[in-house]
């Protein structure tokens, strides 16, 4: 029996961080659960520790039930992140940039430190755009069957935009709502004021801890490539490589004449554009784009744009759903969980995520307060992938202990985020859309990731005690 190319031995000696990145792979690919196990193994978990925590079986299986839909408009949302970030990466402009792009690199490892780079950039405007952009463009670069590409380590490669800088950016949701006054809710509103993006992901420390995270994540990301006959490509794994833009069929009846002619494209653009001048007239660019629902419309009508004719961008979205099944199948699960801690009451009216919150704050100080704050929240997102619900969850309480220690608030946003993206590297949910693009499956490349995790954490937490040395407290300013 021939033996494995996924495991067979190579001919060409590998770096040691690439022996250890292919050791994490095959235990990855016989031992990873599919995502919606792993998100009810979540579930499971959670809930036994609500029972444990004093909770009744029926205060844990009501918490369940009401908050399975209680994600349903976010679900939407994310589902139209990934939608609208397909449609635009697909757009024939786009497309002819990234076969352009894809000729850049001169070697395999080369290829897969370039598409880390471009994820990572790519993540700090829009997080689902990096996903499928990176996704593409691994998928572009897999043609060049002269660069030995590994196929796996390329979407891992991909999905740092997820794993590594995505919060410290733009598109960071803790960040969006503390600058939004009228996003917050009112309890949280007082304990923490507004905090302008000056004092969170546009603070120096942010963006000396963002370039580092690049240029470290970059570096392993080319160490750890597999090369020669180790290096898996997507014709050994059957896959067939390149950019799936679709050619638009030829006409064939006098009633798809308004699907072909951009006539609507034109009308709904400019529309969109009247409505975006007014919001930003309003309330500034900067927080008109930080609503996800200004998001999506203005990726949406990116997307029409780019496609120009109508029949041309509704195939695009036909090709993109199914990029959505995991976030419309497990967002409900995850639901639950944030329902479960927070609802379901134990001994003396405490909830599971009151009891962690007290414990939280009885042993923290000053200084080991952003470490702390950072392991807790990393292992909470573990289980709650979802950057703005469990900071709408988590802030209340970390918020309050950033009050009485007295330290910087905006960098405790700041490592919230930071940790935030940890988790997303073994986490499979958040690699849904890019698993979708490349036809990959989670434990593919979730060895890889658990490298650069291992390297990341440590990382992580130093820098966001050693910067936040150089923070002093303020106290909140209230709009």
């Amino acid at each position: 029996m021939p033996p494995d190319p996924r495991t067979a031995a190579g001919t060409e000696k590998q770096s040691g961080m690439a022996r250890l990145a292919l050791r994490f792979t095959a235990w990855a690919e016989t031992w990873f659960p599919d995502t919606f196990v792993f998100a009810a193994i979540a579930v499971v978990f959670v809930a036994a520790a609500a029972l444990v925590n004093g909770s009744s079986p029926v205060a844990v299986t009501k918490a369940f039930g009401d908050g399975f839909w209680s994600l349903i408009v976010f679900s939407m949302q994310m589902a139209f992140v990934a939608i609208t970030g397909y449609v635009v990466a697909t757009s024939p402009p786009a497309a002819r940039l990234i076969t352009r792009l894809a000729m850049m690199p001169k070697t395999g490892p080369g290829a897969i430190a370039f598409i880390a780079f471009v994820s990572m950039s790519a993540s700090f405007l829009n997080w689902g755009l990096s996903l499928v952009f990176s996704g593409l463009l691994a998928r572009a670069m897999a043609t060049r069957t002269e660069l030995q590409m590994d196929y796996r380590a390329a979407g891992a490669a991909g999905y740092l935009g997820l794993g590594a800088t995505w919060a410290l950016g733009l598109s960071s949701s803790a960040a969006q709502l503390q600058a939004n006054p009228a996003s917050l809710p009112p309890a949280l509103l007082k304990i923490t004021g507004v905090l302008p993006f000056s004092e969170t992901i546009f603070l120096w420390q942010s963006i000396v801890m963002a370039f580092v995270l690049m240029v470290v994540s970059i570096i392993v990301s080319w160490m750890s490539a597999p090369k020669g006959d180790q290096a898996m490509t997507a014709q050994k794994m059957g896959i067939e490589p390149g950019v799936p833009v679709g050619q638009l069929p030829p006409r064939t009846r006098p009633g798809e004449w308004m699907e072909y002619s951009p006539f609507l494209t034109v009308i709904l653009v400019v529309m969109t554009a009247g409505w975006m001048l007014q919001e930003f007239t309003r309330v500034g660019a900067v927080v008109a784009i930080s609503g996800l629902n200004t998001y999506n419309l203005l990726f949406l009508m990116l997307g029409l744009l780019l496609h120009w004719r109508p029949r041309s961008f509704l195939d695009a979205v036909a090709r993109a759903v199914p990029a959505t099944t995991g976030v419309l199948i497990q967002f409900p699960l995850y639901g639950s969980i944030a329902a479960i801690m927070t609802n379901a009451k134990g001994w003396g009216g405490i909830s599971l995520s009151d009891r962690i919150a007290h414990l939280f704050v009885s042993f923290n100080t000053a200084e080991t307060f952003p470490v702390v704050m950072g392991i807790y929240s990393a292992v909470l997102g573990f289980f709650i992938p979802s950057g703005g619900g469990k900071w709408i969850i988590e802030a209340p309480y970390v918020m309050q202990a950033a009050n009485e220690l007295q330290v910087h608030l905006g960098w405790a946003v700041q490592v919230y985020n930071a940790a935030e993206a940890l988790p997303n590297l073994i986490n499979p949910f958040w690699m849904l859309p890019l698993l979708g693009v490349l036809s990959l499956k989670a434990r593919d490349i979730v060895g890889f990731s658990f490298l650069q995790l291992i390297i990341h954490t440590p990382l992580v937490l130093f820098m966001l005690w050693f910067l936040g040395r150089t923070l002093t407290y303020v106290a909140p300013v209230m709009p």
